[in-house]
This record gives structure tokens, C-alpha cells and sequence, in this order.
């Protein structure tokens, strides 16, 4: 087959053609030189023909030819034509535009003409903005230099003025500091003036300032005038407090306007400092020690009649002084046993009350019992203490332990005698409530003393309760044993009703429990379990002394009864001491109530249980075939048909004789009525069995409604 025919565009197919035309087609490579290519390489030279003709093959009018069947040949002489035209009409337009195209270029060489000048210009103000650029710089640097000595010579005068203003002696501060009194607000403006200059002199010295010694003169004659003038009227100030009858807080508490006339003594006067200030030590620790001991000498005389004495125990017998010995019967004795109104000294109201007046309590003859003097006293000490302690750390400028140790150098003559007076009471002193108050009305007081943030008494504290516990163990504890070695053979008559002993622990108990409920103590309750344990067996020991049951149960439900209700008056119902008796009472109630029913009710009780027994066991057949239990059971039912409201009513009036709580006596009628329903209504169940239903005496049973309607008009109200 003959190749096809390669259809190339007008002109290409001239070799010797300009060989610029190749490559000048779009996206054709750039144009070779001849001197670079082989000629005699017939691959290469026919590779680039395919590539360009490869490149014109994708041209859109080409494309388009191809596509209608067009001679390219013809055509590339047509464009060639229409090439020619063109270039002819171009050169004629060129021709007749010529005068404007000259016209066009003289403007252009005049704008070139003018932008050079123009150049000229902007590299001239090029040139004198750089050396614009260096001045300024110049003068910057300048101005920092002058800055820097700017700030050099203000530092210097103002350490110079605080130098010079430190030296200087003005005229004010020496007029007033010599003649001014020491009350005048101008002397102590410029007493406070002269301590600043004494010490900046004092620092200037240090530094080997040499102008310090034209002032130092001056200053120091300075000094010793305000340290005569000052240690004159503080001295008469705490002279003052000597006087009798002198309330001392009013020119203490003139001292402390004063404050800054210790601190400038301090400061410059360490002898003079010192001096007033033992001065002050041994005035106040005088004035508190003779107040406190002549306050206490005439409380104590305000204070009850007769007190308790070792033998005013829980255990020892009424009878036990009615010797021809004993004393009288005073009207103002206290309650050992009783709390009464004795606990509000520790309520919030009266623990901070004003303190008692015994003058006035003699003209009144009023009498109290020893906590309320014990309060009086020791608020008095918390008071002063406190406003001492406070007075102390801010006039003498001192804190931690420097404070307590002037603390107690003034207050501490005063503690010790307290803490005398103290020991010495309670070494006679048997009245457990009393001494338990006590120990409480310290614990509220170092409560107190540690919001006024005053820590200075509280070794005192632990002091005053060293002595308080022991001492109220040791009465404890003597009671205890006076109620465990207690004979009730020795006690005289003895009755159902509640025992005096009894009563005592009680009240005792239950004053002790309501004091201690506030700030708990374990080792309190503790020994009020002993107590306990103690009065129990001996409640245990004076019933054993009744020859009958009955008259046992009356007496440990009266005792028990008693107890229960004192404690819970006082005492939280949740205690230990309540559930305790409680307990007690309701095991000893039960086994009354069946022993009340015994008598009467004997027989059905025995019978009931019998029956339910062999019920039980599967042996209800036993029922009916046992001899004589036919008539048993008609007998039962007939007497307790005709005899139940006598034996109600005579157990009534029983219960209600042998208890002296009206209302224990009803809670225990009503118990013994109930039981005897639900008796009645065993017995009613145990006859509806097959074996007993036949027979006739269950027409003659009592209805249980009509039974209970009937009885509850045998239930006394009280």
C-alpha cells in the first residue's frame, strides 16, 4: 500500500524557506539553528516534522478543515493572500498617520526630558533627608544624656532634702517639747517628731555622715527632757492607782492615748522603760491581789449557812444526826442532792450577769450557794484578766510569750491566792453539785477567754480543774460507797412507797446528767454508772426485806417509777440511765400484773395454759377425755361469770393503794384489765375446740365485746 499523503500548511513544504517560520506556531518548540542539528540525520529531521505537524493537527481552524474535507493547500494560499492584503492596508494607514506618530515621539522625548530633571530633584532631597536623619539622631542621644543627669541630680536632692530635713531642729519641735505639757496633742505631734530625727541621726552616724554631730547636741538635751516630762506623768499615773477606793480602769484606760510615750522610752531610754515598767508590775499585781482578797473574804460571807459535811452522803439514814448533838435546822441551807434552780449559773444569761455585791447582799440578807460565788469570783478574774492581758500587749508593745510572762508577773500573786482559797474549800467541801457546776462554769470561762483571744489564763484553767475533778470523783465516790455499804435492817420501818435513798439518787442522777449533756464528760458517766449499779442492788437489797412477792413488786415499781420520772424531767429521755429504768420497770410491771391476776383469776390462767400446751403437741383429744374436766370447766366458766367485776373492782382499789403515782397506778390497771381480756379470749379459743364445744356450760360464757364494755367502766381517769 502507498503511504499516505502528509498534507502541510502553504509554504512549509519549501525547504529553503526562512528557517525562522519553525517553531512559530503556538505550543510549537522554540526555532533550531542549523548549526546545532545533524542534517544527515534522517530520524531526527523526520521526528521534528511530526511533531510539528502533530501541532498544527490541533489547531481549531485545522481541526475544522479536516472535518469539512477542505484543501489545505489551496487554503494556506488564500490566507497567505488575505496576509498580503493586510500588510498593504497597514502601510497606507501607516503613511497617512506619519505627522501624528512624529508628534507623538516629540512628546515622548519632552517626558523623558522632564522625568529626568524630575530624578535630579528627588535624588537632591534624598541627599538632605539622610543628613536630616543623622542630626536628629545627634540630638537624640542628645537629650538622653541630659536626661540621665536630670534624674542623677534630683535623686541626689532628694536624698539631700531627706538628709538635711532629718538634721534640721525645727523651732516648733523644740518649743514643744520644752514647754508644752505632755497631756498638749502638740507634744506628742512632735515627740513623735524627735524619735524620727533621733533615729535618722542614729542611721546617718552609722554611715559616717559628719553634719550628724551639729544636731546631735540639741537632739540629745531634747531627749532628756521629754524622757523627764514623760517618765514624770506616767509614774503619777500609775501612782494613782493606789488610792483606795480608786477604780483603777479609768486611768488605765487614759494610759493607752498615751501609748507611743512607752515606745519612745523604748527606744531611748531603755533604764527609764524599764523602770516604769516595773513600777507598773508592782503597783497592779498590788491593787489586784488586795481586791481580789478582800472581794473574796466578804463573798464568802454571803454564802449559805450550812454546807454538806462528809457525813450529808446518799446512803447515810435520815436518823443518823438527830443526835442530841445536832444542829438546828437553818433556813438557809442548800440542796445537796436537789439541782432546783442551782443550774442556771451556767445558762448563757447568768454565767456573764453582773458580778454580786456582798454589801449588798448582807443588808439583804440574801444567801447563795458556793458556784454562784465561785462565778462572781472567777468572772471578775476573766474580766480583769482579759482587759489586763489586752492592756499589757498594746501599752507595752509586746506579744507571745514576752505578753504572758508580763501577764503573770502582774496577775500572777493574784492566781495563786485563787488557787489557795480554792484547794482550801475543797478539801471540806462535800457537795458533788456544787463542785460538778464548778468544773462547767471553768469550761464555759475558757470558752470565752479564747474568743477574747486572751491565752494567758488558760494554765490557770487547767489548774482550777486539777483541783475540781478530783475532788468531785472523791464525792462521787464516797457516795457510792455510802449507798453499797448501806444496811437495810438499819433503816428503820420500811413501806411500799419510794425510799428516801432512792430519791436522793434521783435527784442526784439527774442534775448531773442535764449539767453534763451540755459539754459531755465520759469519765462523768462513768461514775454515775457505778452510782447506778449501786443504788439498783440496793433497791434489790430493802425488797428482799418484805416477806411477800407482792409487796416486793409494789416497792421496786414505786422506786423504779420514782427514778424513771425525775430522770426524764431532767434528763434527755434518750439516756442511758432512762432506758435503763425503763427497762426495769416494765419487767417488774409485768410480773405484777400476773401476780395481781393470780389470786382471782388463778384457776383460768392454770387452764389456759394446760389446754394451749396440749394444743400445741397435737394432744387436744386429752381435752375431753380427762375425768372431772367437764366440770372443771363449767366451774370456771360459772365463777368467773358471777365473781369478775368484784375481782375487778377490788383489784382496782388495790393497785390504786399500793402505788403513790395516780398515774403509774393507772397504766398498771389498765395492763392487768388487758391481759385479763386477752385471758378471756384464750379461753374462748381454747372452748371453741371440737373436743369442748359440745359443752352446755358454753352458753353461760361472757361475750368478749359485752366483757370489754363492761371493764372499761373500771378504768380510772386521772
Amino acid at each position: 500500500m502507498a503511504a499516505p499523503e502528509l498534507l502541510l500548511p502553504a509554504g512549509a513544504s519549501d525547504m529553503e524557506e526562512d528557517e525562522s517560520t519553525l517553531g512559530s506556531g503556538p505550543g510549537l518548540p522554540e526555532p533550531l539553528q542549523l548549526g546545532e542539528l545533524d542534517i544527515t540525520s534522517d530520524e531526527f529531521i523526520l521526528d521534528e516534522v511530526d511533531v510539528h505537524i502533530q501541532a498544527n493537527l490541533e489547531d481549531d481552524l485545522v481541526k475544522e478543515a479536516l472535518k469539512t474535507g477542505v484543501d489545505l493547500r489551496h487554503y494556506s494560499k488564500q490566507v497567505e493572500l488575505e496576509l498580503q492584503q493586510i500588510e498593504q492596508k497597514s502601510i497606507r494607514d501607516y503613511i497617512q498617520e506619519s505627522e501624528n506618530i512624529a508628534s507623538l515621539h516629540n512628546q515622548i522625548t519632552a517626558c523623558d526630558a522632564v522625568l529626568e530633571r524630575m530624578e535630579q530633584m528627588l535624588g537632591a532631597f534624598q541627599s538632605d533627608l539622610s543628613s536630616i536623619s543623622s542630626e536628629i539622631r545627634t540630638l537624640q542621644e542628645q537629650s538622653g544624656a541630659m536626661n540621665v543627669r536630670l534624674r542623677n541630680r534630683q535623686a541626689v536632692r532628694g536624698r539631700l532634702g531627706e538628709l538635711v530635713d532629718g538634721l534640721v531642729v525645727p523651732s516648733a519641735l523644740v518649743t514643744a517639747i520644752l514647754e508644752a505639757p505632755v497631756t498638749d496633742p502638740r507634744f506628742l505631734e512632735q515627740l513623735q517628731e524627735l524619735d524620727a530625727k533621733a533615729a535618722a541621726v542614729r542611721e546617718q552616724e552609722a554611715r559616717g555622715t559628719a553634719a550628724c554631730a551639729d544636731v546631735r547636741g540639741v537632739l540629745d538635751r531634747l531627749r532628756v527632757k521629754a524622757v523627764a516630762k514623760i517618765r514624770e506623768f506616767v509614774l503619777q499615773k500609775i501612782y494613782s492607782f493606789r488610792k483606795p477606793m480608786t477604780n483603777y480602769q479609768i486611768p488605765q484606760t487614759a494610759l493607752l492615748k498615751y501609748r507611743f510615750f512607752y515606745q519612745f522610752l523604748l527606744g531611748n531610754e531603755r533604764a527609764t522603760a524599764r523602770e516604769i515598767r516595773d513600777e507598773y508590775v508592782e503597783t497592779l499585781g498590788k491593787v489586784y491581789l488586795s481586791y481580789s482578797r478582800s472581794y473574796l473574804g466578804r463573798l464568802m460571807k454571803v454564802q449559805y449557812e450550812e454546807v454538806a459535811e462528809k457525813d450529808d452522803l446518799m446512803g447515810v439514814e435520815d436518823t443518823a444526826k438527830k443526835g442530841f448533838f445536832s444542829k438546828p435546822s437553818l433556813r438557809s441551807r442548800n440542796t445537796i442532792f436537789t439541782l432546783g434552780t442551782r443550774g442556771s449559773v451556767i445558762s448563757p444569761t447568768e454565767l456573764e450577769a453582773p458580778i454580786l455585791v456582798p454589801h449588798t447582799a448582807q443588808r439583804g440578807e440574801q444567801r447563795y450557794p458556793f458556784e454562784a460565788l465561785f462565778r462572781s469570783q472567777h468572772y471578775a478574774l476573766l474580766d480583769n484578766s482579759c482587759r489586763e492581758f489586752l492592756f499589757i500587749c498594746d501599752f507595752f508593745a509586746v506579744s507571745g510569750p514576752a505578753a504572758h510572762d508580763l501577764f503573770h508577773a502582774v496577775m500572777g500573786r493574784t492566781l495563786s491566792m485563787t488557787l489557795k482559797h480554792l484547794e482550801s474549800y475543797l478539801a471540806d467541801c462535800y457537795d458533788a453539785i456544787a463542785v460538778f457546776l464548778c468544773i462547767h462554769i471553768v469550761l464555759r470561762f475558757r470558752n470565752i477567754a479564747a474568743k477574747r483571744d486572751v491565752p494567758a489564763l488558760d494554765r490557770y484553767w487547767e489548774q482550777v480543774l486539777a483541783l475540781l475533778w478530783p475532788r468531785f470523783e472523791l464525792i462521787l465516790e464516797m457516795n457510792v460507797q455510802s449507798v453499797r455499804s448501806t444496811d437495810p435492817q438499819r433503816l428503820g420501818g420500811l413501806d411500799t412507797r419510794p425510799h428516801y435513798i432512792t430519791r436522793r439518787y434521783a435527784e442526784f442522777s439527774s442534775a448531773l446528767v442535764s449539767i453534763n449533756q451540755t459539754i459531755p464528760n465520759e469519765r462523768t458517766m462513768q461514775l454515775l454508772g457505778q452510782l447506778q449499779v449501786e443504788v439498783e442492788n440496793f433497791v434489790l437489797r430493802v425488797a428482799a426485806e418484805f416477806s411477800s412477792r407482792k409487796e416486793q413488786l409494789v416497792f421496786l415499781i414505786n422506786n423504779y417509777d420514782m427514778m424513771l420520772g425525775v430522770l426524764m424531767e431532767r434528763a434527755a429521755d434518750d439516756s442511758k440511765e432512762v432506758e435503763s429504768f425503763q427497762q426495769l420497770l416494765n419487767a417488774r410491771t409485768q410480773e405484777f400484773i400476773e401476780e395481781l391476776l393470780s389470786p382471782p383469776f388463778g384457776g383460768l390462767v392454770a387452764f389456759v395454759k394446760e389446754a394451749e400446751g396440749l394444743i400445741e403437741r397435737g394432744q387436744a383429744e386429752r381435752l375431753r377425755g380427762e375425768e372431772g374436766e367437764e366440770a372443771r370447766v363449767t366451774q370456771l366458766i360459772r365463777g368467773f361469770g358471777s365473781s369478775w367485776k368484784s375481782s375487778v373492782e377490788s383489784l382496782s382499789q388495790d393497785v390504786m393503794r399500793s402505788f403513790t403515782n395516780f398515774r403509774n397506778g393507772t397504766s398498771i390497771i389498765q395492763g392487768a384489765l388487758t391481759q385479763l381480756i386477752q385471758l378471756y379470749h384464750r379461753f374462748h379459743r381454747v372452748l371453741s375446740q371440737p373436743q369442748l364445744r359440745a359443752l352446755p356450760a358454753r352458753a353461760e360464757l361472757i361475750n368478749i365485746h359485752h366483757l370489754m364494755v363492761e371493764l372499761k367502766k373500771h378504768k380510772p381517769n386521772f
